[in-house]
């Protein structure tokens, strides 16, 4: 779709040509490049004008200038980066390239992370609810990389009227001894399994609906924070800051 649009109106335009319906307990599942758009969070890369920083940040990892100027404007940290790819932090969600996607745009333009990605996610549950009457979660879910493996998998963006992690310390493992330091990530693993159905590019759907799932729905709003750790925290930023001395 062109230009800014509501995704609820959307939404129910989407369930009633597909004679399909959300129920009680559901968790829906939007593409945040979706969610992107119907916010105009779409830039014409000809207009970007690239800082002196942005200029040095294209240089040292061989980018485009507008790009470069792009990913400083949208992260918070930047942690380095190789030939292409700069990783970075933004809203605790590190990403490569600030998550600017230029795949699913027109020539010459590139779409960003939604802005206020929780709140957006809260807006869509409770007029779901005023509008149906029930009680579902809402994930934004965008494709991600894992470390040494093939291929893009689902990653939580945000969401709402969903617990986003499960915390399975003191439970027992198989052999009966107590988790220590299990959380289970909720809204990641049905954001994979989503995104598997929905795929990627042009044919990718912009809905998902997951029933039956046993996640648990809250109707408090969740905060960024329940589901990130900070970069001094992560085991693989950690690890590869502190490679071995031979």
């Amino acid at each position: 779709m062109e230009g800014e649009f509501d995704v609820f109106e959307a939404l129910l335009k989407t369930l009633e040509k597909n004679n399909a319906e959300l129920k009680d307990g559901d968790v829906l599942v939007i593409s945040t490049k979706y969610i992107s758009n119907s916010q105009g969070r779409i830039v014409d890369l000809e207009k970007i004008k690239a800082s002196e920083e942005g200029i040095q940040i294209s240089k040292k990892y061989q980018l485009k200038s507008e790009i470069a100027e792009i990913i400083i404007r949208e992260s918070d940290k930047i942690f380095g980066g190789i030939g292409g790819f700069v990783i970075t932090s933004s809203d605790s969600i590190m990403a490569p390239n600030a998550g600017i996607d230029k795949s699913n745009a027109r020539k010459g333009r590139a779409i960003l992370y939604p802005t206020n990605p929780y709140q957006t996610s809260e807006e869509i549950r409770r007029k779901i609810f005023l509008k149906f009457f029930i009680h579902v979660g809402v994930i934004l879910v965008d494709s991600r990389l894992m470390p040494a493996r093939i291929g893009t998998s689902g990653v939580a963006i945000a969401c709402a009227g969903i617990e986003p992690v499960l915390d399975m310390r003191a439970k027992k493992d198989l052999d009966g001894n107590p988790l220590k330091v299990t959380f289970q990530a909720v809204v990641d693993n049905l954001a994979t399994i989503a995104n598997h159905k929905m795929g990627e590019g042009a044919e990718s759907k912009p809905f998902a609906i997951i029933r039956n799932s046993d996640a648990k729905l809250t109707d408090r709003k969740i905060s960024p924070s329940e589901m990130a750790i900070s970069p001094d925290q992560c085991v693989y930023v950690r690890g590869l800051s502190n490679p071995p001395s031979i």
